[in-house]
């Protein structure tokens, strides 16, 4: 009976033994994946704000190039309104004129689609 009783209490002390490397692992594995996380969070904060850096230097360079763009859409923009004042004062008079002979000349005359009452 007592060699009996000794390989249980074996059998016993191995199972605690092989259940405590089974929890070291545990925890050495879940350490791993928390230094594994860690890392990856550090490396997308180094790949983000290098390109957060690339995005502002395109930036910069778009906006200095859109403020020659936009001087030039200004000096186009007062040069359009400059012929249009100029054309406006040219023909002014002349239109005054031939929208007065239309108004003056009157041409009476009954509708086609009038239909007198029977």
């Amino acid at each position: 009976m007592t060699s009996q009783s000794q390989g249980i209490q074996q059998l016993l002390q191995a199972e605690k033994r092989a259940k405590d490397k089974l929890e070291e692992a545990k925890k050495r594995k879940g350490k791993r994946l928390k230094q594994a996380k860690e890392e990856a969070i550090a490396e997308i904060d180094h790949y983000r704000l290098q390109r957060e850096k690339e995005f502002r230097n395109k930036q910069t360079n778009v906006m200095g190039s859109q403020g020659d763009l936009s001087a030039k859409i200004e000096e186009q923009t007062k040069e359009t309104i400059q012929k249009l004042t100029s054309s406006y004062h040219k023909n002014k008079e002349s239109m005054m004129k031939k929208l007065l002979n239309m108004i003056y000349d009157i041409n009476p005359e009954v509708h086609p689609n009038f239909r007198q009452a029977a």
